[in-house]
């Protein structure tokens, strides 16, 4: 196998494969007939509504047609994926049983030695850093890109940044995949860029008041451990700034983190906001979920289900929305949920899994919402629909 050699993926015998493997592990026909419907369910007492916009996005269907269209064109040879596809436990366990094994998102040495001309290496939905890709193409592997779209949105922004010698304060986590990946191509294509990523206000705070009165820079560093690029000096690397963002954070979080920037540098530089530049780089997909969760928790209901992966931020990010309104549990999948009694499910405060008493009450009228972030797929929602349902004594709708 040829890894220079442009590999198209998408004939038609490969995707007609494709879709009957997706279909077959993913679709849900009940999801579907509640989407055509209006996004309500009506069994006995209990009635489930269903947010205008969840699940998967077309960034995620993307990613996971190409890692199976991998699977089936480069059958016979080894097949690594670079963490995870997407952030949901069940899609990537699906991926493991298909014969495609997981590297960590930052492989080691040793493990970049093991990959020849013959391998192939997946690049999952949100990304891998430059210096990784670039690894593995030195190993002279196939790549097979799933990076979605919106991601090297921001990636072309950053870039344009260091080719301009300003500085990109990311909005994200400094952790995350996306994010990681993001900041590596912040640094240009000569390393001599430079980035600082904020998780939240209170971090853009900080920065805010060492662009307005300057101070320790040793101080400055230490608060920002890990979410700075190699070299950089807060005397010299704020006063040209532009921001940008993780595609999955909360879009009013990042412009209220833009607006106190573009002030901070306003005010510093004597009404002229010349020093600064914000480009809109929230995915699409993820706002039109937020979006769709407000619109559902203006309604009358009871409680609210979220579902998805524990590590996925644009599910965390509609659990927080969640948790404003209504009682809200954000759970894997439906086995989350054992008994009218109890339920599992991940508390952000704790980042763990913990597990509630006396969530669900079994008589009388009831009505829950439910929404699900971009990485979850419709069949898993079905579980969970029919779960609900049978732990409140109801008939559940018949399968497909």
């Amino acid at each position: 196998m040829s890894a220079t050699a442009r590999v198209n993926l998408r004939t038609p015998d490969i995707m007609s494969h494709v879709q009957e493997q997706v279909e077959r592990h993913y679709r849900s026909e009940l999801v579907e007939r509640l989407r055509a419907g209006g996004g309500k369910l009506v069994a006995g007492k209990t009635t489930v509504r269903l947010a205008k916009e969840f699940g998967f996005c077309y960034g995620v269907e993307r990613a996971i047609d190409l890692a199976y269209a991998a699977g089936k064109y480069f059958a016979g040879h080894r097949i690594f994926l670079l963490g995870e596809i997407i952030h949901n436990p069940d899609v990537n366990a699906q991926m493991s049983e298909m014969g495609i094994r997981h590297f960590p998102a930052r492989p080691s040495a040793a493990e970049f030695e093991s990959l020849g001309p013959d391998d192939v290496v997946i690049v999952p939905a949100f990304g891998a850093e430059a210096a990784t890709v670039a690894a593995v193409k030195a190993r002279g592997s196939q790549i097979v890109d799933t990076t979605c779209g919106d991601v090297m949105s921001v990636w072309k922004r950053v870039r344009q940044n260091a080719d301009e010698q300003v500085t990109s304060i990311i909005h994200g986590k400094a952790s995350h995949e996306e994010t990681r990946a993001t900041a590596s191509r912040a640094l240009g294509p000569d390393g001599n860029g430079h980035y600082l990523i904020v998780l939240d206000i209170e971090q853009t705070r900080l920065v805010c008041d060492y662009i307005l009165h300057g101070g320790d820079a040793g101080v400055f560093l230490e608060k920002f451990s890990g979410a700075t690029s190699p070299g950089f000096d807060p005397r010299i690397h704020l006063v040209r700034i532009g921001v940008a963002n993780q595609t999955t954070m909360l879009r009013s979080e990042t412009e209220a983190i833009q607006t106190l920037l573009k002030q901070a540098v306003t005010e510093r530089d004597v009404g002229r906001p010349d020093n600064f530049r914000y480009f809109d780089t929230i995915c699409g997909a993820t706002q039109d979920r937020q979006d769709a969760l407000f619109q559902l928790l203006s309604e009358t209901l009871d409680l609210l289900i979220v579902i998805g992966g524990y590590n996925s931020s644009n599910t965390t990010h509609l659990v927080e929305i969640g948790q404003q309104a209504r009682p809200t549990y954000f759970i894997r999948n439906a086995g989350c949920m054992e008994s009218p009694t109890s339920i599992r499910h991940y508390d952000l405060a704790t980042r763990t899994e913990t597990a509630s008493s006396g969530w669900l009450p079994t008589s009388g009228p009831l009505t829950v919402g439910i929404t699900a972030g971009a990485s979850c797929p419709n069949n898993l929602i079905e579980e969970a629909i029919r779960r609900l349902l049978e732990l409140r004594g109801e008939q559940p709708p018949p399968a497909s």
